[in-house]
């Protein structure tokens, strides 16, 4: 079977639901299998306008149409169901029997209403279809049946958002921008006019319906323009579930598994409910006429003079006696709708009260909560000031914010009281909620507040009392350095928590919250320490080197040295350095949780100096122990300095220290040889080996001198090129045999080398002389041969390429 088009009668011209025959169509349309994705669109409309012809043409069904030539008569009993050929997604689409006519007569216009109701509850899309020339008209354009319909589906179901088509049949010359507006304006009249019950009054048509407006021209004229314009229709069916798509709301929709057993219940609860009866003649003119009156008291209440100055005023401040004043109001309106409506039927009268009243609270109420707004305003204003004073006082803060919040929740009570409407008891729990709300918010900021300033405050004292200090103590750098540290750290903080701890008392804090602040500023006053400490330890080496300079460069009365020559500079210069290397120990870690450590040993053993040569031997492995970046038994969250930074931080130490140490050296040689009376100790050698008279001559005749020092050059030139001292390691015969063989040639290079130095001397003065004074340039080459030698024997090199310069000429 084509399942395009396949169509059931769903429900008979006798109300019947034909529940078989939905649950075979669910099943060989497979439309159980859609889940949500499908839509429900329903034709309603007067008999023999055509709806069946549309839908044919619309959605590729095939509904039975009238026989034009048989004439006007009813073709469509009850409702039809069928699938919507080729139209995504999958689409059903039901054909109601049409309204007004002859067959059911002119009073039987029950089921009309009920299956307009089970159209607009089950359908997301219902056409209406009307013709052109009824818009305008009441009975003809369905007004009644519409205004029925809203408000029984506001009452027997939740709201759904439908959308209504309202299909415009054989479309005359007039725009359809002109027939939209007036067809639009009559169905918001119906809305407005409906009543509605207490949770729908102000809910505009949209929340229930879109209201969709085409015009189509007329079929048995001009078909094929028709026809197009039925399927540029068709267009918009397609994806009609999509956001933005025809479709209205898809709330509350049913799965497609469910839809059979759904409209089932819902044509029950239609059928089942006598309120779709027209109300009885009396009940209606009752309705109609309380209606009226309630609305004519509205409008009077709406346009009062007093309730419009009374409105105006409480937009700004406060009103004193605001509820006396709107209740006396209120008591006149509603006094005078009962006067008016004493003789009409008490049911309708009562009910219609209570709507005007419901409207009159409702319209008063956004001034009464604006009321409250200034008074809640005003009570917060009132605490905040308050509150001010009493801290200003010296109040403590838990005390003045009790006292505070307990006068104010209490004059905030007294004037809603005063502000309280006798028609209605509303609560105003909510506001004072909020105001209870906002004065512990006020209460929590003016609490962090002060307490960010006591804690700002006892921080202050921690760092003014522990950062110079600490920097004292790291600068003196002791071996008692961080216990003294460490007491000072244990003193300040014990006397700063102490203090902060009574400032907190006063805030009514818990015992764990206190503590954890306190907590913090411990931990704030470590952290000061070794803040300190890094930054100390940052400057380490300006501190080694002063404090070097201090100890060598004055003595213990720390009056300045005076290198004399008796001072004992190596000893001196030990110990300067170990009070340096001490220093650098110091400031290597923070040294606060009392855990002994081995970085002074460590240092002393790889840095200083020492004379034994066991030491020396093992030099390269006691460097060995700053060869890493962390110390032994140290965490590197304590570490300031790390072994390989202290090894260079002590090289650039002694570079930069060693000038100082060679001055003071230079210094007391000075002073030496100034306070000596003995010649020099050259001379003293002289005087001994040759005698006094000998030396004398070798004094008045220079040339003599210079003999015996070109004799001592020559010699040790001989002396460094022979090597004599590594000669006689093997032992002296063969020494002495090498050294026989190699004095010759020794000596035959040595003067080989003076002669290449004379010439080399020569040559560039020759050049430079006149070729008629080349007996003086002669005469002068071999005087600067001469100097040349004489020069070439101070400074000979040995094969190991050695130089060695006189200790006269030194």
């Amino acid at each position: 079977m084509d399942q395009d088009g396949y169509s059931l009668q769903l429900i008979d011209g006798d109300g019947a639901f034909n529940f078989t025959g939905i649950e075979h169509f669910t099943k060989i349309t497979k439309m159980g299998d859609c889940g949500l994705s499908y839509a429900v669109v329903s034709i309603m409309g007067p008999q023999s306008s055509g709806k069946s012809t549309l839908l044919n043409h619309l959605f590729g069904t095939n509904f039975r149409e009238m026989d034009a030539f048989r004439g006007r008569s009813q073709t469509t009993k009850g409702i039809w169901l069928a699938k919507c050929a080729k139209i995504e997604p999958f689409t059903v689409v039901m054909d109601l029997e049409g309204t007004d006519g002859r067959e059911r007569g002119e009073d039987d216009t029950t089921f009309e209403k009920q299956s307009a109701l089970f159209a607009l509850a089950v359908s997301d899309i219902v056409l209406i279809n009307m013709w052109c020339h009824d818009i305008g008209r009441e009975q003809a354009a369905n007004k009644p049946l519409l205004k029925t319909v809203f408000q029984v589906m506001m009452r027997l179901f939740s709201p759904r958002k439908t959308t209504l088509l309202f299909v415009i049949r054989d479309k005359t010359k007039t725009p359809l921008e002109n027939l939209e507006p007036v067809l639009r304006e009559d169905i918001q009249k119906i809305w407005d006019n409906v009543p509605k019950p207490e949770a729908h009054k102000e809910t505009p048509l949209s929340e229930f319906f879109n209201v969709e407006v085409v015009a189509l021209s007329s079929y048995e004229e001009k078909e094929e323009l028709f026809k197009e314009q039925v399927a540029t229709l068709r267009q918009r069916f397609y994806h009609s579930i999509a956001p933005g798509g025809l479709a209205g709301d898809r709330r509350g929709v049913v799965p497609a598994s469910g839809f059979s057993f759904s409209a089932q219940q819902i044509w029950k609860v239609i059928k089942d409910n006598k309120d779709l009866d027209l109300p009885a003649h009396k009940v209606m003119v009752a309705t109609v006429r309380c209606e009226e009156i309630a609305n004519e008291n509205f409008a009077c209440f709406s346009t009062d003079e007093e309730w419009l100055q009374l409105e105006e005023v409480v937009q700004n401040s406060i009103v004193p006696g605001f509820g006396k004043k709107v209740s006396a109001i209120l008591d006149k309106c509603l006094t005078g709708y009962d006067t008016e409506v004493f003789f009409f039927d008490e049911a309708v009268r009562t009910s219609k009260r209570q709507q005007l009243e419901s409207k009159l609270l409702h319209l008063v109420n956004p001034s009464y909560q604006t009321m409250l707004g200034h008074i809640r305003s005003k009570i917060l204003d009132d605490f905040k000031g308050s509150l001010d004073k009493a801290l200003e006082s010296g109040e403590g803060f838990a005390s003045a914010a009790l006292d505070c919040t307990k006068s104010c929740m209490k004059k905030f009570d007294k004037d809603c009281e005063d502000a309280t409407i006798e028609q209605v008891d509303w609560d105003t729990s909510k506001i004072r909620d909020k105001l209870r709300r906002d004065i512990d918010a006020h209460l929590a900021s003016v609490r962090s507040a002060k307490i960010s300033q006591l804690n700002a405050l006892y921080e202050g004292q921690l760092n003014k009392a522990l950062a110079e200090p600490v920097e004292a103590l790291l600068d003196a750098a002791a071996d008692d350095t961080w216990s003294s540290i460490r007491n000072l750290l244990q003193r300040e903080t014990e006397s700063a928590t102490s203090g902060f701890a009574s400032a907190l008392a006063t805030f009514d804090l818990d015992q764990a919250t206190i503590d954890k602040m306190i907590v913090r500023l411990k931990e704030y006053g470590r952290s000061v320490v070794e803040s300190k400490a890094r930054e100390e330890a940052g400057r380490v080496l300006i501190h080694m080197k002063d404090r070097f300079s201090t100890l060598f460069s004055r003595d213990a009365d720390s009056m300045p040295r005076i290198w004399t020559g008796k001072e004992d500079i190596k000893a001196i210069t030990k110990d300067a350095r170990s009070a340096s290397l001490k220093l650098l120990s110091v400031m290597a870690a923070t040294r606060l949780d009392d855990e002994s450590d081995k970085i002074a040993e460590t240092l002393s053993l790889a840095l200083m100096d020492t004379s034994n040569s066991a030491v020396k031997n093992r030099s390269i492995q006691t460097m060995d122990l700053l060869a890493s970046s962390s110390w032994q038994e140290v965490p590197a969250t304590t570490t300031l300095i790390t072994p390989v930074q202290c090894k260079n931080l002590w090289r650039q130490f002694k570079a930069e220290t060693e000038y100082t140490v060679t001055q003071a050296i230079s210094a007391q040689e000075a002073n030496k040889r100034n306070n000596s009376s003995l010649p020099p100790p050259w001379a003293i050698a002289a005087i001994l080996l040759l005698g006094f008279n000998e030396f004398m001559t070798l004094l008045r005749n220079p040339l003599y001198l210079g003999v015996i020092f070109v004799v001592f050059l020559v010699g040790k030139a001989i002396w460094v090129q022979l090597d004599i001292p590594g000669e006689f390691r093997n032992g002296a015969l063969p020494g002495l045999l090498s050294l026989s063989t190699k004095f010759l040639p020794t000596v035959m290079n040595i003067l080989k080398k003076l002669a290449e130095e004379g010439q080399r001397a020569a040559a560039p003065q020759a050049q430079r002389k006149q070729e008629d004074d080349e007996s003086e340039a002669y005469r002068n080459g071999i005087h600067s041969n001469a100097t040349s030698s004489t020069s070439s024997s101070v400074t000979s090199s040995s094969d190991r390429g050695l130089e060695y310069t006189s200790p006269l000429t030194q």
